[in-house]
């Protein structure tokens, strides 16, 4: 009886309270975890100011933007809310301008978890260029642009971003500015947008606040990294439960529903998974593929199934993911049991390089398939191996990029806060796939160097640059590399910036251009980093 009594005073405290808002009559949903998103769940209009973005915004303006795809005939649109008052609906609407009017053709409800909703609209007409607006209420609205696919274009090209750092909350107007001047067809994310660890949708709204002008108007693909899930590295092991400091035993830290609310988020608005079986704890998947304009992308998940290496290997230095000593052998750490894609995305993989194999072929994935750093955080600080980089487990390396290179394919990704363009060796130098490692968006925090301990350049090295260390090397795995560019942090704006990728179906080349943070691309005298643009040919 007691028990009932405390429930029932709590229940009128919450809808009772002097508050204004919280004198509304129906209680908020309960979030399934406890500290975590505190800032957007429950009463969290009690919530005092925070440092991550205003949430009690004026109420024509809660819809904070839309973000969507289109792949084979279906569109795919996710609208991101601010936080809802109780007494709010949770209907949401979708219109399409239709001869200079608007017809509502859908309509979702909003997720008070993570306050998202998604639409779906198959048999989508792709040939045409469409208006969309998303409503809420009366007067809230986000609208924006569904793009025609540009299929008949020769020319197909993307702007490619990562590590959105938290120690710049300011805004990115820079690099608005310059995506929409160049125009891309498609922008890609490749993690962390956010590093609020525990605040995942505060922190993913300050993130649509910053960038949604470049994906209001044009697809976009966003997939979560480590730090979007709440984690400094991730070694996913299929979804089981990490408890150890720094997560390298593998697994998830944070209560999966949360999981689940990040990844919900970020990637609902993708095609629809490969394969859609759950991991763990009911952990979902998004690996997938998206059609654009006659280029073919493969979407990975390279942390989801990878195995972390706490308790597996001979542990090489005072972090079981730091390999610190050059003498210890590469093959002891490289053991059967080992896993890096997964077989499940590996089947997908020769699934999809088998199929579509008249067009371009690109793989997008959150980090690069070598140790492509020297240096980590500061110059003190350098490392000979990093097993957070997928140059390990080797054998797992070796099957990933087989399958690309089988494909035809290129490899974009980001995470490293050190953009690269590498030829990839799997048997010998430059047999693999080309690589290009995208730079930091904010550089501030944790920098990495390729600054080889002898200052010297390797066999081969790229005739058409100037920076010193290009040419074939051996990662801190014995994986074979071959560096072609490279962007230190003594570069322009501390080497942070964006990738643009440029698909040339006519000549069947690609160009990696790499832009520096606070270049204006509009004045002709702009200059690309040191060593960009590279224009490499396409075998398709």
């Amino acid at each position: 009886m007691k028990n009932c009594v405390y429930t029932l005073l709590l229940f009128v405290l919450l809808t009772f309270s002097c508050n204004e808002k919280s004198k509304l009559q129906v209680p908020p949903i309960a979030a399934p975890f406890s500290n975590l998103d505190t800032l957007s769940t429950n009463d969290w209009w009690n919530r005092g100011e925070n440092p991550i973005i205003n949430l009690k915004v004026n109420r024509d303006s809660v819809i904070s933007f839309g973000i969507y795809t289109v792949s084979k005939n279906t569109l795919k649109l996710s609208a991101q809310l601010y936080p809802l008052y109780p007494d709010e609906t949770r209907k949401i609407r979708l219109e399409i301008e239709e001869d200079g009017n608007w017809q509502e053709i859908q309509t979702q409800l909003v997720n008070d978890i993570g306050w998202s909703a998604l639409f779906r609209v198959n048999n989508w007409d792709g040939t045409k260029d469409t208006k969309y607006r998303i409503r809420h209420g009366t007067n809230a609205i986000f609208e924006g642009l569904v793009r025609k696919d540009p299929k008949d274009n020769k020319l197909i090209s993307m702007a490619a971003l990562s590590c959105n750092s938290n120690q710049d909350r300011g805004s990115r107007e820079n690099y608005v500015r310059n995506i929409n001047h160049q125009n891309p067809d498609l922008v890609f994310f490749a993690g962390d947008q956010s590093y609020d660890h525990t605040e995942h949708t505060a922190a993913w709204l300050k993130f649509g606040l910053q960038f949604k002008e470049t994906f209001r108007n044009r697809p976009a693909i966003t997939i979560p990294d480590d730090h979007d899930i709440g984690q400094g590295n991730l070694w996913g092991e299929n979804g089981k439960l990490s408890v150890t400091k720094g997560s390298p035993d593998g697994g998830y830290r944070y209560h999966p529903k949360y999981v689940q609310m990040v990844e919900r988020c970020q990637t609902a608005h993708l095609p629809d998974p490969y394969d859609p079986t759950p991991i763990e704890r009911g952990i979902g998947v998004y690996y997938t593929n998206l059609l654009l304009g006659g280029v073919d992308f493969a979407i990975l998940e390279d942390r989801k199934f990878k195995s972390g290496p706490e308790g597996k290997i001979p542990r090489q230095g005072p972090r079981p993911d730091h390999i610190r000593n050059p003498e210890y052998d590469p093959a002891s750490i490289d053991l059967p049991e080992l896993t890096l894609l997964g077989e499940r995305q590996l089947k997908f993989l020769e699934n999809w390089g088998s199929t579509n194999t008249e067009m371009i072929k690109v793989v997008l994935s959150q980090t690069g398939f070598c140790g492509g750093a020297h240096i980590h955080g500061s110059l003190d600080n350098r490392l000979h191996a990093d097993l957070d980089s997928n140059g390990w487990p080797q054998t797992g390396r070796k099957k990933a990029l087989r399958l690309l290179q089988k494909a035809k394919a290129v490899h974009i990704a980001g995470d490293q806060h050190l953009a690269t363009v590498i030829k990839q060796g799997i048997d010998e130098f430059r047999d693999g796939p080309w690589a290009f490692i995208v730079p930091a968006i904010v550089n501030d925090y944790y920098s990495r160097w390729w600054w080889p301990e002898n200052e010297l350049a390797g066999s081969n090295p790229n005739p058409d640059t100037t920076l010193p260390y290009t040419g074939d090397y051996f990662d801190g795995f014995n994986n074979k590399i071959s560096m072609m560019a490279y962007v230190n942090p003594e570069s322009p704006s501390k080497g942070a910036g964006y990738g643009l990728i440029k698909f040339n179906k006519e000549d069947a080349t690609i160009t990696f251009e790499c832009w520096p943070r606070y270049v204006d691309v509009r004045n002709t005298e702009a200059k690309q980093f040191e060593g960009w643009p590279i224009s490499v040919p396409l075998d398709y």
